[in-house]
């Protein structure tokens, strides 16, 4: 089948991506997958993604379609090669599926192109590369995290996603305990047992052992999430803070299993 060649810009962009400086493919690789795919390397003595550039777009050029510019991208893209950093290969293929949406085509979890609805503005692009926040629904996380990151996830800003998800998990507290602390100090001040042997807000009965055992358990698990993320993403600025796909979508689950466990607990009077 005959791929209508790319808009250059989004060769240029394309690129960008796999020749980005910091987290692209090396000057060594781009040699060898170019030799493998039979695109002549024009230009190895300049930058990356130039050179990259130069290579493709001339071959695209020759080709009068995409065909081979596609099968590099495919032979890049090989999950097989990414077996031991999967969440390189996730950021590299939303990164890849912005751009390439406006050609119509993106690039699936098995690492082939297949066609998709064509972006027409930046909106479009995000929405065809943003996966987060369907997989947050397949998983079936509280509808409060969604409600909370609804802007962030579609955008795929993992770091105010985060964030936001981490916020909205104290504020259910607050609104329930009338409190107005945060972080580990509000969770300690609402589930704290304490000199009158139950808490502000309680988990179950706390009748048994057990019972308390399961209470303290997920006020630690509550507190650790703070500490975890919360303060981190609070005052870290965000470039020094990388959240990768995985992490949000881990992070979201555990923020949606205390959502739902908030919601159950219970106002003791204390």
């Amino acid at each position: 089948m005959r791929i209508p060649s790319f808009n250059e810009a989004s060769l240029e962009q394309t690129c960008n991506v796999l020749g980005d400086t910091g987290s692209g493919l090396t000057g060594s690789e781009i040699g060898r997958y170019l030799r493998e795919c039979e695109i002549a390397d024009l230009n190895p003595a300049m930058t990356k993604r130039i050179r990259l550039f130069d290579a493709l777009v001339a071959r695209q050029r020759s080709d009068s379609c995409a065909n081979n510019v596609c099968a590099f991208i495919q032979r890049v893209m090989n999950p097989v090669l990414h077996v031991q950093s999967p969440d390189y290969f996730k950021k590299k293929q939303s990164e890849l599926n912005r751009v390439l949406s406006f050609e119509g085509l993106r690039l699936s979890d098995e690492g082939k192109l297949e066609s998709c609805k064509q972006a027409r503005t930046i909106s479009d692009a995000e929405a065809a590369a943003g996966q987060l926040r369907q997989k947050l629904i397949e998983r079936g996380v509280h509808p409060d995290v969604l409600t909370f990151c609804r802007a962030e996830l579609v955008g795929g800003n993992y770091f105010h996603a985060v964030l936001e998800a981490a916020k909205s998990v104290a504020q259910k507290i607050r609104d329930k305990t009338g409190l107005a602390g945060d972080g580990g100090e509000l969770v300690d001040e609402a589930f704290g047992i304490g000199k009158k042997a139950y808490p502000v807000l309680a988990f179950n009965a706390l009748s048994t052992d057990s019972e308390q055992s399961e209470h303290r358990g997920l006020m630690n698990l509550m507190k650790g999430f703070f500490g975890t993320f919360r303060n981190p993403t609070a005052h870290a600025p965000r470039i020094a803070w990388k959240v990768t796909e995985l992490d949000a979508l881990d992070m979201m689950t555990v923020a949606s299993l205390l959502h739902r466990r908030l919601d159950e607990a219970v106002k003791t009077g204390a």
